[in-house]
């Protein structure tokens, strides 16, 4: 077993991922994360898909034969995913930007049926007015000063697990897309790991109550504690699942 810092970790995983991304290399630690993070990202926003249905649909492009009905719009949006992890990993050498992460919406949502039939906006900031359970979200109007704000106070400081609990909570909360907020918030906390150096995560599904609390706890509290422990106990999940991969 090789024994890695984090800097060598994440080192490691780009390189392997922009190596396996080229030469379509499923069997590695590239696919695995593909799998891992759009299965468990779709799922905490509802998905039907299983883990075995991600992952069939990831290597070969189709679903294994079922009696059960398969929803469109979850393959859609998991082949979306697929490809917002691409860029994402192509654009690892970029700033994050406003029209960064529209472009990841873009390739989340360019291909969703339902999501264009009834208007929604896609690659651009909603149209209309949505909510969050109960929650109320920024209105249409005030999101583009809302996420200058966001923005400007994220570049202020020094990025740390804190900054990017902060800045996750807080962009969920402006909700700036119409669809996909959650999915693409998630993609800007794994890459923004990856270039701040700091250990990347995925927030499993099994931890989604967990992680819907400390979202509801910044709401009411202003606190990202909760959200940054959450984050910590992620960091050790992938970590000692990637473990496999240094396997001499």
């Amino acid at each position: 077993m090789v024994l890695m810092n984090t800097s060598s970790f994440i080192e490691y995983l780009t390189e392997r991922f922009k190596i396996e991304q080229k030469k379509r290399d499923r069997s590695g630690i590239y696919g695995f994360t593909q799998r891992l993070m759009a299965y468990n990202s779709n799922k905490i926003e509802g998905s039907t898909l299983t883990e075995e249905q991600t992952a069939s649909l990831f290597d070969t492009g189709t679903l294994p034969k079922s009696d059960d009905y398969y929803r469109a719009k979850d393959v859609e949006e998991m082949n979306g995913h697929f490809l917002m992890f691409n860029k994402m990993l192509d654009t690892l050498d970029s700033k994050l930007t406003q029209d960064l992460i529209k472009q990841f919406h873009y390739e989340l949502k360019s291909g969703i049926f339902e999501d264009r039939a009834n208007g929604y906006a896609i690659g651009e900031y909603k149209k209309r007015a949505n909510i969050v359970g109960m929650q109320k979200t920024v209105l249409p109007s005030q999101v583009p000063e809302e996420m200058n704000k966001l923005f400007t106070r994220y570049e202020s400081q020094a990025i740390s697990l804190e900054t990017l609990a902060e800045f996750h909570a807080r962009y969920e909360s402006i909700h700036p897309f119409q669809d996909g907020n959650g999915r693409t918030g998630r993609m800007i906390l794994f890459r923004e790991c990856l270039c701040n150096n700091i250990a990347p995560f995925i927030i499993q599904d099994a931890n989604c109550p967990e992680y819907l609390d400390a979202l509801k706890a910044y709401h009411n509290t202003g606190s990202v504690a909760e959200l940054a422990a959450l984050f910590k106990k992620e960091q050790d999940y992938y970590w000692n699942e990637c473990q496999y991969f240094f396997a001499e």
